[in-house]
């Protein structure tokens, strides 16, 4: 149990650091794409762009820091499974904020009322950002690392 909840301490610190680069790259671009004049639903393409590039930073610190790597898959094939899940992990991260902003925000008058849209968009993006979280520790714990089996 304490292996486990390490792992856990460890996925949660990469965790923070590719946040930062995730949540900075989002708000960057939400403001270099309001500054441009772009529609108001180009948070999602900042979306992308956070998460693209905070992906491939978790890859590194997390095959590095966090999981004992597979002996029985190439790092080629590994990249390309961290990859896929990870598209799987944006789509989630996509939809929590599509739902969060463009259907609860946008269709609650009393959620308008008590917040800006800005707020709205930042808000939803942490709470993505958390039901992301714990699917990559799972899905790649399952698919990504070592068996305990063959730790030994």
């Amino acid at each position: 149990m304490k292996k486990l909840l390490d792992q856990i301490a460890k996925f949660g610190i990469v965790g923070v650091v590719c946040f930062f680069i995730d949540f900075g790259l989002y708000n960057l671009f939400n403001i270099i794409f309001r500054a441009l004049g772009l529609p108001e639903q180009m948070y999602l393409v900042s979306g992308v762009i956070g998460f693209g590039v905070s992906m491939v930073c978790n890859y590194l610190l997390s095959m590095k820091y966090v999981f004992v790597r597979r002996d029985d898959i190439s790092r080629r094939r590994e990249f390309i499974t961290f990859f896929v899940l990870s598209v799987i992990g944006m789509g989630i991260n996509e939809l929590v904020l599509y739902l969060g902003v463009d259907v609860i925000y946008e269709n609650w008058a009393l959620l308008k009322r008590f917040m800006s849209r800005s707020f709205a968009e930042v808000f939803f993006k942490l709470a993505a950002t958390g039901i992301v979280m714990v699917y990559n520790f799972i899905s790649r714990k399952l698919t990504l690392e070592k068996k305990e089996a063959d730790n030994e």
